[in-house]
């Protein structure tokens, strides 16, 4: 047996105990108010049915087979839509700096908890100092890497793979072979850390 050189982790449920309240009314009706000063009218309920309308959409029209939805291209197809609709005239730039906007404003409108399982700090230094660390978390980019900055976790990894940055998930073995790939480090010599038993440990045992 090879020599144990990496050690990659999933975040959220693994280092990370997080709470997002994404189906909770409150967070769409804050986006369809901040969205009234953007000269854009729309009521929460509404927008919220249409924000997982176009996500259920943009994961059928995925050819792959486990697809990751983009939420800022959801708030943009949005965006589209109202401008349309009410006849309004908006660069293309500018629709996507609001629609980047409106995914950080929703996330944090719907965020509950973000902190840290106990001894993650302690748990990560002393592994740093004997193996080459990597994250490989299901989410949005936008939000994973305010939420690690954040939480200050971002120091102690070598490469963090993010699976709204590719358009598929875990349990895609492709996710945990871009971590590798970056570190240059071959699968039997890496262990990989989870609280999932199908998405976490079987997609990273096919690597």
């Amino acid at each position: 047996m090879k020599k144990i050189r990496a050690v990659l982790f999933d975040l959220n449920g693994t280092l990370i105990d997080i709470w997002t309240a994404d189906e909770d009314p409150e967070p769409y009706r804050i986006l369809a108010d901040a969205l009234g000063y953007c000269n854009l009218r729309i009521d929460g309920d509404v927008l919220r049915q249409m924000y997982w309308a176009w996500n259920k959409e943009q994961r059928h029209k995925s050819r792959e087979h486990f697809p990751e939805f983009d939420v800022v291209q959801v708030f943009m197809t949005i965006l589209r839509q109202l401008a349309t609709e009410q006849r309004r005239d908006f660069p293309e730039e500018w629709l996507m700096g609001v629609a980047r906007w409106m995914a950080a404003v929703f996330r944090a409108a719907a965020l509950r908890r973000l902190i840290l399982y106990p001894e993650v700090y302690e748990t990560l230094q002393w592994l740093r100092e004997r193996y080459m660390l990597a994250a490989v978390s299901d989410g949005q980019s936008l939000w994973a890497w305010a939420e690690l900055r954040k939480l200050e976790l971002e120091p102690f990894f070598h490469t963090i793979i993010i699976s709204g940055d590719y358009g598929y998930r875990k349990p895609d073995r492709r996710l945990y072979e871009a971590a590798l790939s970056r570190m240059q480090i071959p699968a039997e010599e890496a262990v990989f850390v989870g609280n999932d038993g199908y998405r976490d440990i079987y997609g990273a045992s096919e690597s």
